[in-house]
């Protein structure tokens, strides 16, 4: 009993000083970690994913309703201003400028009779007025009656009220041809509104009707675009988006072209971020776009808002705290860990942040988080020699 007790001890003994000597030598080892080195020129550069959109994007239609004779162009299709692209039955509108025409043509014929007329009553008045001054010289001789010289003088009023009534008549015809002449240009225009035309050098992104359908006015037939104003609209994380700047150089790659790089520039932030997935628009016009644009397209975008000369960079996943702006740090300060409060700048696309203030002379940041970093305890830094 005595040996088999002397035994356990022993085992129990060795077991103990096994498991103390592991622990010393996992914690009081000196532990071998990465820093971070000074790097020079580092571009700081915001991701951004979007789509392919355009800025002038046109769904077109006619003004007036019917049913369509002819469309001429389809989608993918490149127009001029001005170009035709689909028409309506027409027949029942060009009557109606037919009778416009003919309308003119009365008012006009009117107006000649009633200038006629208007030279009638004034030769009507004037041989009024001279048979009531001989009515007047005889009277005045006692030769007449007084009845007959005031027969004569209402004879010339009653002349003078005609001339009136045939120079009224004028002005009323005058009024009916500038009327019918209104109505005409009127019929006329309805006439243009039966053919739709494209209102700017355009693609055809969409045909949304056939011929021979009926349509009401203001319904869509194309969708057109023009190629000039194409540029990417990107999402940027509210995180990241505070020093974007308009002018600044971007990159956009396209998904259906990932091997091409498009070079570009900030054109417009949007001063209203998405509430939901809290992140901000951008817009980003390219310098040479591609040759043939998709609305629509999935695009990467890295917009470039800073270059450091100089800076010292740390993994995210390395800082403790970090609230955007601050956070801890382990350092290697005279051959020992110490975990240190520090000020960070920039973030770079690959989650690596700035340090700008904070950091004890003469340390080094780890770049590695692991589970042996406890302050106080020795540490080597990788790719030294040891002692």
């Amino acid at each position: 009993m005595k040996r088999a007790t002397i035994r356990g001890l022993l085992v129990a003994v060795a077991l103990i000083t096994t498991v103390s000597l592991a622990y010393v030598f996992s914690t009081k080892r000196p532990i071998v970690v990465p820093v971070a080195a000074v790097e020079r020129n580092v571009a700081v550069r915001v991701y951004g994913l979007g789509t392919v959109e355009a800025r002038i994007v046109s769904k077109v239609g006619f003004e007036v309703g019917g049913a369509l004779s002819e469309l001429s162009v389809d989608s993918g299709d490149l127009v001029t201003s001005g170009q035709g692209l689909a028409r309506l039955h027409r027949d029942a509108q060009q009557a109606r400028v037919a009778r416009a025409r003919a309308a003119i043509a009365a008012a006009a014929a009117n107006v000649g009779k009633a200038e006629a007329n208007v030279e009638k009553a004034r030769a009507v008045l004037a041989q009024r007025q001279a048979a009531d001054a001989r009515q007047q010289e005889l009277a005045g001789r006692n030769a007449i009656s007084r009845q007959t010289a005031e027969e004569a003088k209402r004879d010339v009023e009653v002349a003078a009220a005609e001339l009136t009534v045939a120079q009224t008549e004028v002005e009323v015809f005058r009024s009916q041809a500038i009327d019918a002449s209104a109505a005409l240009d009127f019929e006329t225009a309805m006439l243009k509104q039966h053919v739709l035309e494209a209102p700017f050098d355009a693609v055809v992104v969409a045909r949304h009707a056939e011929a021979g359908a009926v349509v009401r006015a203001g319904d869509v037939i194309y969708t057109l675009m023009d190629p000039k104003t194409v540029w990417t609209l990107a999402y940027v994380d509210e995180e990241r988006a505070g020093a974007l700047a308009v002018g600044q150089p971007a990159e956009v790659r396209l998904r259906s072209m990932p091997h091409d790089v498009y070079t570009g520039k900030v054109a417009r932030i949007g001063i209203e971020s998405d509430r939901a997935n809290e992140e901000r628009r951008v817009w980003i016009t390219c310098d040479k776009c591609p040759s043939q644009a998709f609305l629509g397209e999935q695009a990467e975008v890295r917009i470039t808002v800073d270059e450091l000369p100089e800076a010292l960079l740390v993994p995210e996943a390395a800082i403790s705290g970090f609230d955007g702006h601050q956070g801890r740090v382990f350092v290697v300060m005279d051959g020992k860990l110490a975990q240190v409060p520090v000020t960070f700048g920039h973030r770079t696309e690959d989650a690596r942040v700035e340090i700008v203030a904070g950091l004890p002379e003469g340390s080094h940041v780890v770049t590695a988080p692991s589970k042996g970093l406890v302050e106080g305890r020795a540490a080597r830094i990788s790719g030294e020699a040891s002692p």
